[in-house]
């Protein structure tokens, strides 16, 4: 057996050998084989464009920004990166590392721009408010903000005035992006259709096209996201810091929305003493088991828009029950025209069954605004107690 090892291994270093004197390069025509391998050109692209409209959904300013990193085949040869943008009329090179050192100013002076931004959507908001009790609240908490805004500023640390200043005389100093750059940020002069190509040049010469067709679309406003007063309801929750927690959820006429026909309609206001002993706050909403309590609340839409609204519920489970969440168009003005179907966008019963007493659960309704500027969220029960706490509404994209 020893032998036999020892002749495998007499084999296979002559085979080495002799596949060494193959490549061996002082043998005429005979080496190494010419690397033919060319350069696969290949890029990705962002959009980052950024738009500001006023509160009347007029275009202030567009930037139509899109961001272009190049990629090859070839991890170890030297490339050169050329791009072409037909039509590059009004076509603007922006160095990547702009958005980068302008993000690390506002990351240093985090607590001015923090407040800025809280000033700026107030200031966004202001014009278009008819209210002139909220437009006067506003008005007085951007004074305020600035006030805070100012003080801020007078309080920034040498480390911080020397960090932004560092960033600036970066900025200051940055070249500007180039067609050779392998990332760089087309700064394009507006909407519309875009041949992008990039050619790769290795170190041996060889290169490769390859192109796109990029459409820039027009900017749109964003679609803001509604306001649900007292969501949380918790005392001192409206805007100028009065309310009992339900005040926004109080239905237009006691007689027309009430499920019995007359009395009292508002949620009564289930308080505790420890945080986190109700998804917000320390208070939600309490409806008991005869049913005569309801809550509405008509809040602003984008038509066309898409929403989903989120909430929290809790049973008592002394007996069986449900709770109705319903969206409704606003021209729906009674608690017996809110159970027709064509008044009803959406809506979602639960039923107490398998739930454990006291216990919080979150639930949802998606739904579509269609024509709609307005919709009214109501709720109602019937058979047992429940809580009601934490409502939220986002834009689905």
């Amino acid at each position: 057996m020893k032998k036999y090892l020892f002749n495998v291994r007499y084999v296979a270093a002559v085979a080495l050998l002799s596949f060494a004197s193959c490549v061996n390069d002082d043998l005429p025509d005979v080496g190494d084989l010419e690397d033919i391998t060319g350069p696969t050109p290949f890029y990705s692209f962002s959009d980052v464009s950024s738009s500001e409209f006023d509160c009347n959904d007029v275009e202030l300013s567009a930037n139509y920004d899109y961001f272009f990193q190049a990629g090859t085949n070839l991890a170890v040869n030297g490339t050169q990166y050329d791009w072409t943008v037909t039509p590059d009329t009004g076509l603007v090179l922006i160095n990547k590392d702009l958005p980068i050192l302008q993000q690390s100013i506002d990351a240093a002076d985090a607590t001015v721009v923090g407040i800025q931004s809280e000033i700026d959507k107030l200031e966004f908001k202001i014009p278009c408010e008819s209210d002139p009790a909220k437009k006067a609240v506003m008005e007085q908490e951007v004074i305020k903000l600035k006030a805070q805004k100012a003080v801020a500023e007078a309080s920034r640390s040498e480390e911080t005035i020397a960090l932004i200043a560092y960033y600036n005389e970066q900025i200051d100093n940055l070249p500007e992006g180039t067609l050779q750059d392998r990332e760089v940020i087309f700064g394009f002069p507006g909407p519309g259709v875009y041949d992008v190509s990039l050619k790769v040049t290795d170190n041996l010469g060889k290169s490769d096209v390859t192109l796109k067709t990029i459409t820039v679309d027009q900017a749109v406003p964003t679609v803001p996201v509604p306001e649900i007063s007292e969501a949380g309801f918790e005392d001192n929750d409206l805007f100028d810091g009065s309310g009992d927690g339900r005040d926004s959820w109080r239905v237009p006429s006691n007689a027309a929305w009430s499920p019995l026909g007359g009395g009292t309609t508002v949620p009564q206001i289930n308080s505790n003493s420890e945080l986190g002993s109700v998804p917000e706050g320390l208070q939600s909403a309490k409806f008991p088991s005869g049913g005569d309590r309801v809550a509405y609340q008509e809040i602003e839409v984008t038509p066309g828009a898409t929403y989903v609204i989120s909430y929290f519920t809790a049973f008592n489970l002394d007996s069986p029950g449900e709770m109705t969440l319903s969206i409704l168009t606003p021209n729906t003005s009674s608690y017996a025209e809110s159970l027709l179907t064509s008044n009803i966008i959406a809506s979602r019963t639960e039923s107490n069954d398998g739930r454990i007493a006291d216990v919080f659960k979150k639930h949802a309704i998606t739904f579509e605004a269609g024509t709609n500027e307005s919709v009214i969220i109501f709720a109602t029960n019937s058979g047992d107690e429940y809580r009601l706490d934490a409502f939220e509404i986002s834009v689905k994209n």
